[in-house]
């Protein structure tokens, strides 16, 4: 389990730029849950996922992972995390040779890294045969599979993800997003994604904290959340766009799923069942 507690964060403390990035977080990350940070730029979210991982350094409050400070150097190999277009970070001359960058920093046999690699792009959907291809000739989508396999072939027991899908064409986002929920989910790793994307948290997230000028706003399940309206607008963040359209319709109801919408429509028109 990661706890966080009272934590708070402040940039440039005691110079007249000082600004709070985070004020009194306190929040417990299950084992095999997917939890999602949501929040507009600004908000406190990166700051909150660099202290969890251990790559900036506490100010006040503590955080613990499976009862470890997070100062404590064992956590690198239980915490991996995912930056927006973690591509840019990719410089080796070979698919493999990228993956395998992080596993030999922890002295691993030479056996055990290439049985990572092979495993690593089989969570992420990465056919064996790109293992001697450049990471330069991939395609986006690829790319950021890459440096994603590069961060599970550490074998992290958390995986906290920032906007994974960023900058993608909507055919690699969801092929992506199939792979992180699907193949990696089941790996039994905990996943922490951050995302702004509503639609995303539906469909993937058991709950939901929302940050917003460094304070938490509501820590709950996303069906909870969008009947928050007053939250929602001020952490400028929207409902899913199937919600939005109901509401246009008159729809009230707090419906969050494309099967939801159609039920509700055929129920409230009076429209047969097309199965």
């Amino acid at each position: 389990m990661i706890s966080v507690k009272d934590v708070s964060y402040i940039y440039m403390k005691g110079t007249p730029f000082e600004k709070t990035a985070l004020e009194n977080i306190s929040f417990d990350v299950a084992e095999g849950e997917v939890l999602a940070i949501a929040g507009h730029t600004g908000s406190g979210k990166s700051t909150l996922i660099q202290i969890m991982a251990g790559l900036i350094d506490l100010q006040s409050g503590f955080v613990e992972i499976d009862n470890l400070p997070v100062t404590d150097k064992k956590i690198r190999r239980l915490v991996g995390i995912v930056f927006q277009y973690p591509e840019h970070q990719l410089f080796e001359e070979t698919v493999e040779l990228d993956i395998a960058f992080a596993p030999k920093n922890f002295e691993l046999s030479d056996a055990e890294i290439s049985a990572r690699v092979e495993e690593a792009m089989r969570l992420v959907g990465l056919p064996p045969e790109l293992k001697k291809v450049s990471p330069f000739e991939l395609s986006g989508g690829q790319r950021r599979r890459v440096a994603i396999a590069g961060i599970l072939a550490l074998k992290p027991k958390y995986l906290i993800l920032d906007e994974p899908t960023a900058g993608l064409d909507p055919l690699a986002k969801e092929n992506l997003l199939k792979e992180i929920f699907g193949t990696v989910k089941k790996s039994g790793v905990t996943i922490i994604l951050v995302s702004h994307n509503m639609e995303d948290i539906v469909r993937f997230a058991n709950r939901v904290i929302v940050l917003a000028q460094g304070k938490i706003l509501f820590n709950g399940t996303p069906r909870e959340l969008f009947v928050q309206d007053k939250i929602l607008a001020r952490a400028g963040l929207e409902p899913p766009p199937i919600t939005q359209l109901l509401h246009k319709l008159g729809i009230e109801e707090n419906i969050l799923s494309l099967d939801e919408a159609e039920k509700i429509i055929l129920r409230r028109f009076h429209l047969p069942n097309s199965t």
